[in-house]
């Protein structure tokens, strides 16, 4: 299961306080049953001094073999500790999908 798959990756790569991998691919217009679109809330003091862009390109480099092979959009929210708890009760949000054909590019 690919979210099985990242959720081991990312725990490996950040020993996060905080994880949540949440299957958002119902909300996109793919085939059921599609592991292709992924909210990501990573909270790990790893990301301290780093900027959104850094953070993300982090993430990306740790899921490559996903992003090959399926997963289309990662929503993701990284954040330290800090920067988490200074979130409290914020809904984290993904955007909507603007359809089209599915590509596998990053960065």
């Amino acid at each position: 299961m690919v979210r099985q798959e990242i959720e081991v990756k990312l725990q490996a790569a950040f020993k996060p306080s905080h994880l949540e991998v949440i299957d958002e691919s119902y909300r996109h217009n793919v085939p059921a049953g599609s592991e292709s679109h992924f909210k990501i809330i990573v909270i790990s003091n790893m990301f301290v001094d780093q900027r959104m862009l850094s953070r993300h390109r982090l993430v990306y480099g740790v899921l490559v073999k996903e992003m090959a092979e399926g997963v289309h959009a990662l929503a993701l929210h990284t954040y330290t500790e800090k920067e988490w708890a200074e979130l409290e009760d914020t809904m984290l949000a993904s955007p909507a999908c603007r359809g089209g054909t599915p590509t596998t590019s990053i960065l």
